[in-house]
């Protein structure tokens, strides 16, 4: 078979967690300062793509959310082929490990913490040098939309970014899930495509993305502070992706398989 079977991908996300636990911190974090930059260059190039169709979202918006998520797969793509170290994957590969009692709970939140804390800073770092000093964003209908997203991102209660952190990092930790499925690339990339850009299109939060979108935001002077960016995003968001990734996959897998 040229894919493993749900079983199979188990003992594949257990040997890769054993890798991730045993690399050191310092390539860990140059690993999750790429897997920050990537997951940005797919936030970026969806605005490009959907934030230039305001007509298509006035009369469309439903296409216009498809053709927006669509594109923004590259970023995970680019975490899973050519190697990097994200948070939202994170919060699942490990938790079989830790139920098994195989893994140990420093080691997890010592990955966790360094690729989070990773993670951001590459985000910036797109964020501030390729999105927003490169002027890229600075006429409409981008500069309008980049400002919207960053707005509307800030504006939900608590429960609710926290039940869409959840929602979106189901679908997330399943793509890298499949990704682990396939042998070959090509279905890895079919494996990631579809879940990651049903949540985007779905309008579902995730707080690597976030740490894109909203502080570009912030760059091009929307109405919203880093303030309200950490507390009315970030961290709920952040919070739902803990509780999407370990327990609805990894935990879920770890009680039919391995259990």
């Amino acid at each position: 078979m040229n894919y493993y079977t749900s079983k199979e991908i188990v003992s594949q996300v257990n040997k890769a967690a054993q890798g991730k636990a045993f690399t050191s911190v310092p390539k860990t974090f140059v690993l999750a300062v790429l897997a920050g930059g990537y997951i940005a260059m797919g936030g970026l190039l969806a605005v490009v793509v959907g934030g230039g169709l305001p007509g298509m979202a006035a009369e469309n918006p439903g296409l216009q959310k498809l053709l927006f998520g669509a594109v923004f797969p590259l970023g995970l793509i680019l975490v899973a082929i050519a190697g990097a170290d994200l948070f939202t994957g994170n919060t699942a590969y490990f938790i079989p490990g830790l139920l098994s009692g195989k893994m140990r709970t420093g080691a997890i939140l010592k990955n966790w913490g360094t690729v989070y804390f990773g993670n951001f800073i590459g985000s910036i770092i797109v964020a501030l040098l390729f999105a927003y000093c490169t002027d890229l964003f600075a006429k409409d209908p981008w500069l309008s939309s980049v400002k919207a997203i960053g707005e509307y991102k800030t504006s939900s209660v608590f429960y609710k970014a926290f039940i869409k952190g959840i929602a979106c990092n189901w679908m997330v930790a399943l793509a890298m899930w499949l990704a682990y499925g396939a042998k070959d690339i090509s279905g890895k990339i079919i494996g990631i495509w579809f879940p990651v850009m049903a949540f985007v299109a779905m309008g579902f939060e995730h707080s690597v993305a976030n740490m894109f979108f909203i502080p570009t935001a912030i760059f091009y002077g929307a109405d919203v502070t880093w303030a309200s960016f950490i507390v009315d995003n970030l961290i709920p968001v952040t919070l739902g992706n803990i509780v999407g990734g370990a327990l609805f996959v990894g935990a879920a897998y770890w009680y039919v398989y391995e259990k």
